[in-house]
């Protein structure tokens, strides 16, 4: 049987990734810094995925167990495993990094002859090449050198909505039936694996671009939109038809540059527009404007889901109004449990509105700076008109 080391055993872990290794026939091991998930999936085996959306499925997910993130049995099962994989967010890589690293050392040291692929699947450009620069950081020069033979490190894109949504079985999940996982063909070592739910391309820039930035982009406009407002969720945001006329703005703002950039169909990309549109709107999800909002610092950080679009559009002289709104909406997130909505408070305070954003967004563009500074006054009336 084909085993798969999965790092991150969080909803999304379980929910998409480790849930479509399991269903492919793969023997998952997850690993996890958290000791009481850990001992949790050693105790049950298996949890369930309910797919909540018009129509309601639950899958049994099994053939399960978890190890420790940082410890030597996480280091065994990567010099063991026919795949790595991760859904820990892009600032746990370089944490990670180190165990795979010693993974690989391992493994080379074992003699094992196998190829080893290994995928980040995490909401950002290129997070695999990411990994394996931390990785190789942490290799000697012959282990590196066995590594670009024997080792891949395949890119992707993922896309699915996992809403926070508890269970009496702490493992269970809710997720939507969407899922979209992209990989990077060439990047692939061996025989492809083959898992169902995961698609081979050999474009993969546009698949991540349009994700984040159409998907990602939209998702967090309307979170920080729907604060404004006070709506606790995502759908009851949406159903407030100014907010959907700036989120749906924002997103063709956004959509329009990468229509320059990638030469995607105009028609067919606002299809796809539409279409996610249709799942941030699935009332069964529950999903919170707090969940989708959280972390503005790093949601308005370059090259993330406002910095990048706004900076790319205004590139090829196109409209960012209903961006700026977005990103200023940003700025105003109000979330007591949220410490970056304090922190951009005090920064704004301290330093002055446009040297936050400034600092924020990385945008040195003088006037799209000032247009951020226009946006955050202009925000409060705009969700009310």
């Amino acid at each position: 049987m084909k085993t798969a080391i999965h790092f991150g055993a969080g909803k999304i872990g379980r929910g998409f990734i480790g849930a479509l290794l399991s269903q492919a026939g793969y023997k998952v091991y997850f690993a996890d810094v958290n000791p009481q998930i850990v001992d949790e999936i050693n105790r049950k085996g298996g949890y369930t995925v309910h797919v909540t959306d018009e129509i309601c499925v639950d899958q049994a997910i099994s053939n399960l167990a978890a190890v420790r993130s940082d410890g030597e049995e996480a280091i065994r099962r990567i010099a063991e495993a026919d795949l790595v994989t991760t859904a820990v967010g892009l600032g746990v890589l370089p944490q990670i990094a180190p165990v795979v690293a010693k993974g690989l050392a391992a493994r080379r040291s074992a003699g094992v002859t196998e190829p080893l692929n290994i995928i980040a699947c995490e909401n950002g450009v290129r997070a695999t090449s990411r990994l394996k620069s931390f990785v190789y950081e942490a290799l000697d020069a012959p282990t590196v050198a066995w590594a670009e033979r024997a080792v891949g490190f395949a890119d992707s894109s993922v896309d699915r909505i996992v809403p926070p949504i508890a269970y009496p079985e702490p493992l269970d999940v809710a997720v939507e039936a969407f899922h979209e996982w992209n990989v990077a063909r060439g990047a692939l070592v061996g025989i492809p694996p083959e898992i169902p739910g995961m698609r081979l391309t050999d474009d993969l820039a546009a698949h991540i671009e349009r994700k984040l930035f159409t998907l990602n982009t939209g998702h967090c406009a309307t979170a920080y939109l729907g604060n404004l407002k006070r709506y606790a969720t995502i759908s009851e945001a949406l159903a407030d038809e100014r907010i959907f006329e700036l989120v749906k703005g924002a997103m063709h703002q956004s959509g329009e540059a990468l229509i320059r950039k990638f030469g995607f169909d105009r028609n067919r990309h606002a299809e796809y527009i539409d279409s996610v549109l249709r799942r941030f709107r699935n009332p069964y999800l529950r999903d919170t404007v707090a969940r989708v909002g959280h972390d503005p610092i790093r949601k308005l950080s370059a090259p993330l889901y406002f910095s990048y679009p706004i900076t790319l559009a205004a590139g090829y002289g196109l409209p960012v109004d209903k961006l700026a709104l977005a990103a200023a909406a940003a700025l105003r997130f109000d979330d007591p449990a949220d410490a970056q909505c304090a922190e951009i408070r005090s920064t704004i305070d301290e330093i002055g509105l446009k040297a936050a954003i400034v600092r924020f967004t990385g945008i040195d563009d003088d006037r799209i700076a000032e247009a951020l500074v226009a946006a955050y006054a202009k925000v409060p009336a705009a969700v009310e008109r």
